[in-house]
């Protein structure tokens, strides 16, 4: 896979960069921690501008975001619901767990877009609640520009500074993306073993 970004990014320059972080949203095992440091290492060799990378891949990923957040909006909530309390073993969550969550976005929303944007794989799932809970558009694409910018600021510099040592980056990065991945599995497993019906099911 880091062949692949390299290459893409070697050859379309700030387009690869939208297109990549398009994906990186849209799928979530396409790791940022491994595009955005590689066009920071572009940068301080001078083939691509600093600001253009971070603008680039800010774009991209918050362009890749916006499918999950119409996905929830237009399923609505009230299919989510009864769908929870239909195949809520196989969905971890009851209705009232779903609703639980859709009164914390409609209080802290934009809170925990921004941040959700600053963790592996959430960074994607964040946008279904979101668009669930019918947060404004203009407000979610706000949270969500303000965390990818946080985040691909980082990353940026990251391979800015570190341009001569890139496979540190790599090195220390990479397993993140699958370390998470791996929390979240074993999270969802212990949410279908221990998974119990609403209160209105009950």
């Amino acid at each position: 896979m880091t062949e692949w970004i390299i290459q893409t990014i070697s050859d379309f320059g700030y387009v690869g960069i939208f297109l990549v972080m398009l994906a990186e949203s849209i799928f979530p095992p396409i790791p940022s921690e491994l595009i955005i440091p590689f066009a920071g290492f572009a940068a301080a060799n001078g083939e691509l501008n600093l600001f253009g990378v971070i603008a680039a891949a800010t774009v991209g990923a918050v362009v890749g975001m916006l499918p999950w957040y119409f996905a929830g909006r237009l399923f609505g909530l009230n299919r989510v619901r009864v769908m929870a309390d239909r195949f809520g073993r196989v969905m971890a969550f009851n209705a009232d767990e779903i609703d639980m969550a859709v009164g914390w976005f409609t209080r802290f929303g934009p809170v925990i877009v921004l941040f959700g944007r600053l963790i592996p794989l959430i960074r994607t799932l964040i946008s279904i609640p979101a668009g669930l809970s019918r947060m404004p558009l203009p407000i979610f694409l706000l949270a969500s520009a303000a965390g990818a910018l946080v985040w691909n600021t980082i990353l940026t510099m990251a391979g800015f500074i570190l341009h001569e040592h890139y496979e540190v980056i790599e090195v220390v990065l990479d397993p993140l993306t699958y370390i998470v991945l791996g929390l979240v599995v074993v999270l969802y497993l212990i949410k279908v073993v221990t998974w119990r019906p609403s209160t209105a099911r009950s």
